[in-house]
């Protein structure tokens, strides 16, 4: 990482600063909020990853689908709490500093995940055992809808205008490594101990070593300065006393773009990055391992290439690399599902998930800038946390549900057309919005 941030020069968005390297102390706050962000998501995403062994442990024994339709409904309820999250934690962020929304925000997470982790069984304490998780995942949803926003405002802001759309690109960087992170730890609990192992303990460690990470990272987001934007435009203007208010009556189209920016992303995000792995498992009856293999090499490819794309938005546009992602996501949302077969090899299923993977670096590279670039410093992290969090839960949020209720129906041959049609109006989304590229600021 720090290779990379060397190319980023020092200075704030106002398009006058000087080419220079990042100050020592811009390339730590770069870190502090990019390391938080991979905390974050490995709590998340982690619970996807383990979602058949928490469906045996947290509900009653009986049919496998039932259970696991129940453990994708706990984490659909835990993306409810997400705009909510993303209401009073961006409107904290914007009244007291980006650096005080990512500390509360990481947390909220870290004790979240270390409750689950803790958690007894179903068969242990009956209906309590569902009801701490379903807690325990309002609180983590809680948790991320505030971090999107006060991170990529975070790291924008601590760009020149010029590296603006680098800058942002390390926000998702930082979702696929958590992502990536999550099914490290899967990947090494399935080789190293037994599937017996995994699903009584081994789970356990996972969560509970992604909670103690958070507390590693809370440290280091303490040790961080707040952006100068932040505090130049609180010595100018002073706070807004609602946020959210403002964004509710003077930013609703700009709120409504930012929806707009991240509804297939965050659906084929939860889609090909999240649960592709679990669906690899099971359409070719791969080895969990091998399954989880397969999306450690996929995401530290995409992690390779995100900061490059982020550099091309800044050279040609946000717009070019969201459109080019969007059409290609949908020309490739049919092969992604009916080209798996009982038996694929492994270097098959690689090619498979390392495809979408690449695909939706397009996302990640464009995506963070051209949403905070809707909106002024007064009110840029609940403008981005809300209506980013409200696309979360409409498009992420149910996919696992949805794709695994189509599947136990019969009709999971016909998922890729809802992936398809979501990416075309993206594609008509991207094509209306105005360049945000080379412009200041507000």
């Amino acid at each position: 990482m720090s290779e990379i941030l060397e190319q980023m020069p020092t200075g704030l968005s106002s398009g006058t600063a000087a080419a220079s390297k990042l100050t020592t102390a811009q390339k730590k706050a770069v870190v502090a909020a990019t390391l938080g962000t991979i905390v974050e998501y490995t709590d998340w995403v982690i619970y996807a990853t383990f979602a058949s062994i928490l469906a045996q442990q947290y509900f009653p024994a009986g049919d496998s689908l039932t259970a696991l339709l129940q453990v994708f409904a706990v984490f659909a309820v835990g993306f409810v709490m997400r705009p909510i999250g993303g209401a009073v934690l961006g409107a904290f962020a914007d009244r007291y500093g980006r650096k005080a929304g990512l500390t509360l925000s990481i947390l909220l997470m870290s004790v979240a995940s270390f409750a689950i982790g803790v958690c007894p069984s179903y068969e242990s304490i009956g209906i309590a055992a569902p009801i701490v998780l379903v807690l325990a995942r309002l609180v983590q949803g809680f948790s991320a809808g505030g971090e999107f926003g006060s991170a990529s405002a975070f790291l924008v802001e601590s760009a020149p205008a010029e590296r603006r759309a680098f800058a942002g690109s390390w926000q998702w960087f930082a979702i696929n490594a958590g992502t990536l992170v999550s099914f490290i730890l899967g990947f090494g609990l399935a080789t190293f101990g037994s599937e017996s192992g995994l699903a009584d303990w081994g789970w356990r460690v996972a969560f509970i070593i992604a909670a103690l990470l958070g507390l590693i990272t809370l440290w280091i987001r303490l040790s961080v300065s707040e952006t100068e934007v932040f505090k130049k435009r609180v010595a100018a203007e002073g706070v807004v006393k609602n946020p959210l208010k403002d964004v509710v009556l003077n930013h609703r189209r700009d709120a409504l773009r930012v929806i707009g920016i991240a509804m297939a992303g965050n659906l084929l995000n939860y889609v090909w990055m999240v649960n592709y792995p679990s669906y690899i498992h099971i359409v070719t009856g791969m080895q969990r391992a091998d399954t989880l293999l397969i999306g450690v090499i996929s995401v530290t490819i995409s992690l390779l290439i995100i900061p490059f794309i982020g550099k091309l938005a800044d050279r040609i546009g946000r717009k070019p690399v969201l459109i080019g992602f969007s059409v290609l996501s949908a020309a490739w949302a049919w092969p992604s599902f009916a080209l798996l077969y009982p038996g694929m090899s492994f270097a098959e299923a690689l090619v498979m998930m390392t495809i979408p993977m690449v695909i939706m670096t397009g996302f990640a590279g464009a995506a963070a800038v051209m949403m905070v670039e809707q909106f002024p410093a007064k009110v840029r992290v609940t403008g981005v946390a809300l209506p980013y969090a409200l696309s979360v839960t409409l498009f992420g949020g149910t996919a696992p549900y949805i794709i695994t209720a189509m599947n136990g129906w019969g009709y999971g041959g016909y998922t890729w057309i809802y992936l398809a049609v979501i990416c075309l109006i993206a594609a008509i989304a991207y094509s209306r919005l105005p360049e945000t590229k080379g412009q200041p600021l507000r």
